[in-house]
């Protein structure tokens, strides 16, 4: 048993009704809640004097805190994690939610890219905060590849895949590329590339240019290296996360503070940094897994919680993982089920273009 499940059960009723009419009342207003509110709430009648001292118990347990010296009590960070293992109640995914997803995400468009951009845009336009798509990575064989130049830091590497489907990512190419460069490589990738998936074309990639060094000059080597990194998963540094929904947490009014951990978190996400971790917050098993401030490992932003779920494909094989990420202050109740709903979706998805 978790600390937390001890300190629950071991309160009393009045102890637990205050601890949790505190915890929705900021959860809905995001103003501490005072004494005086939970007399007019409180399914028992009692004084102002009582609550204050359940209150003062409570804040001793380290479940709540004063950030006034007069004013009500907010949940610390153990307090949430205490109210959504314990009493949070998961509603039901509502009809409006439900019909809105399915409609925002139906389409047929071959590009997956496509696909997880706009299941990333129902999440965040549901939830009213960010969403976070991990794209499943693509393993169909490779039919052709084409690097485009766009400017002299940035490039397009374009993937045709033998079932259809098309994926293209803008990476940062070596200095000093040129057009030849560009040509040189993708000839280089496509006299190697059919029949193999990404996976089995890097592998052979490190065989091959290690054989034909003399063949290829060392731009159009690093092009290709710099290239396929955009799909390898080494060091967590390719582009399957996709972020959507920023503005909803760059709320007008806003204490500049709040928009300094805000960005922060932007930062982290621009970064891409330990994107692999994304999915393995996942792999103990399928549901929706919340981690609350300094609990969320993936991001600096210590004053927000991640709402995740995995999702799966045709063989039940965890593929990827969708969820958004906010303040602390969330609306669990209501977005539980909004997260796991849009997993299932995704992962049936998934399966039936598989």
């Amino acid at each position: 048993m978790s600390d937390s499940a001890r300190i629950l059960d071991q309160m009393n009723e009045r102890s637990r009704e205050v601890f949790r009419r505190v915890v929705e009342g900021y959860l809905s207003s995001g103003d501490p809640v005072g004494s005086r509110t939970l007399t007019r709430t409180m399914s028992e009648k009692v004084s102002a004097a009582t609550i204050r001292n359940v209150m003062q118990d409570l804040e001793y347990l380290g479940l709540l805190d004063s950030p006034h010296v007069s004013a009500g009590r907010i949940p610390t960070q153990q307090g949430l994690r205490m109210f959504v293992d314990g009493l949070l109640e998961v509603r039901d995914l509502n009809t409006d939610d439900r019909e809105r997803l399915d409609a925002m995400v139906s389409g047929s468009e071959a590009d997956i890219s496509g696909l997880m951009t706009r299941v990333g845009s129902a999440l965040s336009g549901a939830t009213q905060v960010a969403s976070l798509v991990l794209a499943p990575k693509h393993e169909a064989p490779i039919k052709h590849i084409e690097f485009v130049q766009l400017a002299a830091d940035r490039a397009l590497v374009v993937l045709v895949f033998a079932d259809g489907q098309v994926e293209n990512r803008v990476f940062t190419p070596p200095p000093g590329q040129t057009p030849s460069s560009l040509r040189e490589a993708a000839n280089f990738l496509n006299s190697l590339a059919e029949g193999l998936t990404i996976a089995e074309l890097r592998r052979k990639i490190s065989t091959e240019i290690s054989q034909r060094r003399q063949e290829i000059d060392s731009l159009a080597r690093d092009l290709v290296e710099g290239g396929l990194a955009t799909w390898a998963d080494e060091g967590g540094s390719n582009e399957r996360l996709i972020v959507r929904g920023r503005a909803n947490l760059l709320e007008e009014g806003a204490a500049p503070e709040d928009l300094d951990r805000i960005r922060t978190l932007f930062d982290d996400l621009e970064r891409k940094r330990d994107i692999a971790e994304f999915l393995e917050l996942t792999d103990e098993g399928e549901g929706v897994r919340i981690f609350i401030g300094s609990e969320n490992k993936l991001f600096s932003l210590s004053g927000s919680s991640l709402v995740i779920s995995p999702y799966m494909n045709a063989d039940r094989k965890i593929v990827g993982a969708v969820g958004v990420i906010g303040p602390t202050r969330l609306n669990y109740g209501r977005i539980v089920p909004i997260v796991d709903y849009t997993a299932q979706l995704l992962g049936r998805m998934i399966s039936d273009r598989s």
